[in-house]
């Protein structure tokens, strides 16, 4: 008797590790997927805000095919395990498409991830007119994207869109007159933190010889 008893002492002693790895594993997953409230800033309609938290990589130009059909400017965000991974639209407007591209999975602050990674890619149109195309971007880590908004839909600044799971990228690419405000090395918060601002929306877009 006093064996059995010794025997399953024992095994619990052995099962404990194993218990409070399979619970940090739990819990680390709950966390990763929190979803915390977020309140965009005032006159956000106005704002280009973050789309994601994290860090920004870099700012720069790029030649951007879509919407914008020339040269723009892209903030890319990058985003580590521990930050939280849900999206958020960076822009108050319509949804002019979307699109899912499989692709590689290099590590998210390679400069060429944006192009060769699996991605989401979001154009959208600011209720000024001026497009605005944002991107979830995979890393060596995360391998999975989900979106859940469609072309034509009305969107606001800093509504949840989507997630990528398990460390990312985000890049936001708007025309060279938006303002943007934020440089590389800054920290951001998706819905909260502001990257730039459109420039007045009294002029029609492509003629401003007419005032709305």
């Amino acid at each position: 008797m006093a064996l059995t008893g010794f025997g399953l002492l024992f095994g619990l002693l052995n099962a404990i590790p194993f218990m409070l790895l399979g619970l940090f594993i739990l819990g680390f997953t709950l966390w990763f997927f929190r979803d915390p409230a977020r309140t965009p800033p005032a006159e956000s309609e106005e704002l280009l805000i973050a789309p994601a938290d994290g860090k920004v990589m870099f700012v720069k130009r790029v030649h951007e095919p879509d919407l914008i059909n020339g040269e723009g400017q892209q903030v890319s965000i990058f985003l580590s395990p521990l930050n939280v991974h849900v999206n958020r639209v960076p822009a108050t407007g319509t949804i002019a498409f979307t699109r899912y591209i499989p692709g590689e999975y290099l590590v998210a602050w390679h400069e060429k991830s944006s192009e060769l990674n699996e991605r989401s890619e979001i154009g959208m149109h600011h209720s000024s007119g001026l497009p605005v195309i944002f991107k979830q971007i995979a890393g060596a880590v995360a391998r999975r994207i989900v979106f859940h908004i469609k072309e034509g839909e009305d969107v606001a600044a800093g509504q949840r869109y989507g997630i990528v799971k398990f460390g990312s990228r985000m890049d936001v690419i708007v025309p060279l007159s938006v303002d943007i405000s934020v440089q590389a090395g800054d920290r951001v918060v998706a819905g909260e933190s502001i990257l730039g601002s459109f420039p007045s929306s009294d002029i029609i877009p492509g003629d401003p010889s007419k005032a709305r």
